[in-house]
């Protein structure tokens, strides 16, 4: 992996759907999302919604991004983590998600209809937790760790190598209002040289 990148500041990004509150507190940006918000698209569940609060940038091909939050929050369907937009049809967003009482770290990857993967992740409770996604060829990479840590694998999903996308920190909160997401970090830098880091 290429391990150097450089922060992005709060104010390279613009709003996707903003959120009730975004305020720069320490160095981090606070986010209020709205209640009822998400990204989704059909399946299983039957809806579409495409209002979560995400602050998105350009990503280039050959470029990595990364976004740090502080994972302290517990209801049910709250998540934060990093979203891949190219428009509302195909999208990809992977960060920790609660989900039947515990956090999970997964992803949704979506090609007109959303698919979902999780893995409980509850020993990351409390503690600030980055994800990375590395944009290379028809590829996105998913990784993710908490502080100190090796980066684990999360997802290999597709992405037209010519498509036009942006990137950025994004958090939903389906199920309530008063979700406050504590980002720590947003930072870019080169793509992965490979899928598989050598020995």
């Amino acid at each position: 992996m290429n391990a150097e990148t450089s922060r992005v500041e709060w104010s390279a990004g613009t709003w996707l759907n903003p959120p009730v509150r975004a305020a720069e507190s320490a160095g981090g940006l606070l986010v209020e999302p709205a209640e009822g918000s998400d990204f989704w698209r059909h399946t299983s569940y039957g809806f579409v919604h495409d209002d979560g609060s995400a602050l998105l940038a350009p990503f280039p091909a050959g470029s990595a991004v990364e976004v740090s939050f502080q994972l302290d929050y517990a209801e049910q369907f709250d998540q934060a983590g990093v979203l891949v937009r190219v428009d509302e049809r195909c999208w990809t967003k992977a960060g920790v998600e609660v989900s039947d009482g515990r956090p999970q770290l997964g992803g949704v990857v979506t090609r007109e209809v959303s698919d979902w993967s999780v893995a409980p992740v509850p020993e990351w409770s409390g503690r600030e937790v980055t994800v990375r996604v590395s944009r290379s060829g028809d590829a996105l990479t998913v990784r993710a760790r908490a502080a100190g840590e090796p980066w684990r694998l999360v997802r290999l999903a597709p992405l037209e190598p010519g498509a036009e996308a942006s990137a950025g920190p994004f958090c939903c909160s389906p199920t309530r209002g008063g979700l406050i997401v504590r980002f720590t970090g947003w930072r870019r830098g080169r793509a992965d040289a490979a899928l598989h880091p050598a020995d």
